[in-house]
């Protein structure tokens, strides 16, 4: 769990990543998305619904270390920017510069949970829900996709069985989100689920495959699309 902890968040310390820290990534998730649905509630009432939904949102980058807002960034870059083949798109991603592409999507994704949010009541179990479906995703892309790269710090994820994974995930994701928000949220996870595969699917058609930064996009896009499917008027 510790190798979990410290590759999607700053707070497990140095640790090395290894196929068996992948099924802790819904757990993790889970217990990341609670206690940013508990910093929602708290903030709910003191501040009215757009500082506190501000609040979510600085107290969840806090506690992912901005990792995967990083990732998202990169993977605009180079996945979103037209007619570049696989290896430039690859040195793109790895570029420190940012790009117009990389400030579109981070200022999109940061501006839609804004206002989802601040359109909700708070749900820590819609949050725990959509945070373990997001970790679940990424897990099972790392397992179900081959690296892009010739190597790095995700080569030890490679190999074992997405399907076990993913149900296990899923489940966990489902009972989560109908606790918090009923057949709603059933339709958050499932828009949640579907935008990640989205991006993985996007990485593996022009990379060949996942990076971190892939992995990391997917999950702030999938958590990003089951926020904003849960504030529709249902």
């Amino acid at each position: 769990m510790r190798a979990a902890l410290s590759f999607l968040t700053p707070l497990g310390g140095p640790a090395t990543p290894s196929a068996g820290a992948l099924p802790w990534f819904p757990v993790v998730g889970a217990a990341l998305g609670l206690v940013v649905g508990m910093a929602w509630w708290a903030a709910a009432l003191v501040w009215p619904p757009l500082v506190a939904a501000a609040v979510v949102v600085a107290v969840d980058l806090a506690l992912t270390g901005m990792l995967h807002l990083d990732g998202l960034a990169d993977s605009a870059d180079g996945l979103l920017a037209p007619h570049l083949d696989r290896q430039r798109r690859l040195a793109v991603m790895a570029d420190v510069d940012t790009g117009a592409f990389a400030l579109g999507a981070v200022v999109s994704v940061l501006l839609a949970r804004l206002v989802a949010v601040a359109a909700l009541a708070p749900a820590p179990l819609l949050l725990a829900g959509l945070w373990c479906a997001s970790r679940t995703a990424m897990a099972v892309g790392a397992r179900a996709l081959d690296y892009a790269r010739a190597s790095g710090l995700a080569t030890p994820f490679l190999g074992g069985r997405p399907a076990a994974l993913g149900a296990g995930g899923c489940t966990l994701a489902l009972v989560l989100v109908m606790g918090g928000h009923g057949l709603a949220g059933v339709a958050a996870l499932v828009a949640s689920l579907a935008a990640a595969a989205g991006v993985l699917v996007l990485g593996r058609r022009r990379l060949g495959g996942f990076t971190g930064d892939v992995l990391g996009a997917a999950g702030m896009v999938a958590e990003t699309a089951g926020l904003v499917v849960a504030a529709a008027r249902w």
